[in-house]
């Protein structure tokens, strides 16, 4: 890569906001510093991969590794080989030693995507990595001491998780020394327009395109909707309206004509003039959710767009089950009490 297309610490986090300007200054400092944990936080879709990476390029860690593991995609002891790494014959198929992430990042950074999908067993040993800097491989008696940068990312309200009993408070507290919120794309709508015209340039590439980008009206549109999927939605939404597009210019019709994802105000549920308790509404999905699933919480999870741990959660909060398993006297007048609100879905 040639001097003049290598690319500013942070540039890639686009966005001129307020909001946006100060996550480039504070992951800055955070760079510079010699500070061994960070903990990104924000829904799916805010850049929290984007900001990991960006933070690890402009520090002095750049020149090591840096890796990334989503905690979610895989099962508890294929998450703990995959991190602390095994000995041969620690378990079923150990056939060799295999180093792991933490041993091959070792100067530079890992990155842990979906930290609250961890379970207790990892939690206890990285906890214990965090604190002591040291760890053993599965099945292993000597310890390891790397120098890494523990990067670990969330969607969830980790203060809420670690209330539900579903993830470690000292964890918590050890990771959230320095803690960052990635913005909501609805928190910075004036960003839109330069997100979008950047999206367009990726795609021109992409599929060969001359497209100029959007007219005004197309712009005024998009900064009216709440991009519940942030600005990977917003990066979805102009993919695929450039396939389907043959114009130059994106006018708000070519949005509103195409099968092509939510529309500027496009809503899942219109709130009643009367107005709701929320609680209620959400006692009603969840219920309607684990009624539909057949009890299974994994899959009224999906039917939500949940995970197992959020759904538990709500499955505490709302006291759907007491100490008996059966539905909670309290939780069923609320549930009573909201009968007639509207249904999703």
């Amino acid at each position: 890569m040639s001097s003049a297309t290598v690319q500013k610490p942070f540039e890639r986090i686009l966005g001129e906001s307020s909001a946006i300007r100060s996550i480039r200054e504070l992951l800055a400092r955070i760079a510079a510093s010699p500070a061994s944990t960070l903990l990104l936080m924000g829904e799916s879709g805010t850049g929290k991969g984007l900001a990991a990476q960006e933070l690890h390029r402009a520090s002095a860690r750049a020149p090591f590794r840096l890796e990334t593991i989503c905690c979610a995609a895989l099962p508890e002891t294929l998450l703990e080989s995959e991190l602390f790494g095994h000995e041969a014959g620690a378990f079923t198929d150990a056939r060799r030693r295999k180093k792991g992430l933490l041993e091959i990042a070792e100067g530079g950074t890992v990155f842990l995507d979906e930290i609250a999908e961890t379970s207790s067993a990892v939690q206890v040993k990285l906890l214990h990595f965090l604190e002591e800097r040291r760890f053993k491989r599965i099945g292993g008696t000597a310890d390891i001491c790397v120098d890494v940068r523990i990067v670990a990312a969330t969607n969830q309200n980790l203060e809420r998780v670690v209330r539900a009993g579903a993830f470690r408070a000292d964890l918590y507290y050890r990771l959230g020394v320095l803690p960052v919120r990635m913005p909501a794309l609805r928190e910075r709508l004036d960003d839109v327009p330069l997100l979008a015209d950047h999206f367009i340039d990726v795609f021109n590439q992409q599929l060969g395109r001359t497209v100029r980008g959007l007219s005004s009206g197309s712009a005024a549109q998009l900064q009216t909707y709440l991009w519940p999927g942030n600005v990977r939605e917003l990066r979805n939404l102009i993919e695929r309206t450039m396939l389907l597009s043959l114009k130059d210019v994106l006018a708000p019709e070519e949005f509103l004509s195409r099968d092509a994802g939510s529309t500027a105000r496009g809503r899942l549920f219109e709130l009643p003039a009367e107005g709701i308790v929320l609680e209620q509404l959400e006692l009603d999905l969840v219920t309607q959710a684990l009624e539909r699933a057949g009890g299974n919480r994994t899959r009224a999870a999906e039917l939500l767009g949940l995970t197992r741990h959020q759904i538990h959660y709500r499955i505490q909060k709302l006291r759907l089950e007491a100490e008996d398993g059966h539905v909670d006297d309290d939780a069923g007048e609320l549930r009573e009490a909201g009968r007639g609100l509207p249904r999703i879905g």
